[in-house]
C-alpha cells in the first residue's frame, strides 16, 4: 500500500475548505475516485485485449489492473521525450 503526503499553502489551505468541511475527507474521496477511474478504463482496455487474444479473464479488478501490461504516465512521457528528440 502507497501513502501520499501533500502540503498546501495557507492560501490553498483556506480555499479548500471553502469547497469541503474536511479536506483530508475530500482529498481521499477525489483521489480514491480518480483511481476507481482509471482501474474500470484499464479492466475494460484489458477486457478486451485478451478476448481478441482468445486469452482467458480471471480474477478481481484488482488481480486484473496488477497483472496488465500497461506503461505508467512517467514512462508514456519518457518514450514520447525520447522520439521527439531523435
Amino acid at each position: 500500500m502507497a501513502t501520499y503526503t501533500i502540503t498546501l499553502s495557507a492560501a490553498e489551505d483556506k480555499a479548500i475548505h471553502v469547497v469541503a468541511m474536511d479536506a483530508q475527507e475530500w482529498i481521499d474521496n477525489v483521489v480514491h475516485n480518480r483511481c476507481r477511474i482509471a482501474i474500470e478504463e484499464i479492466v475494460a482496455s484489458e477486457v478486451q485485449r485478451l478476448l481478441a487474444a482468445g486469452q482467458p479473464i480471471t480474477g478481481t479488478k484488482d488481480d486484473i489492473v496488477l497483472a496488465a501490461p500497461i506503461k505508467s504516465a512517467a514512462e508514456r512521457q519518457a518514450e514520447l521525450e525520447a522520439l521527439e528528440n531523435r
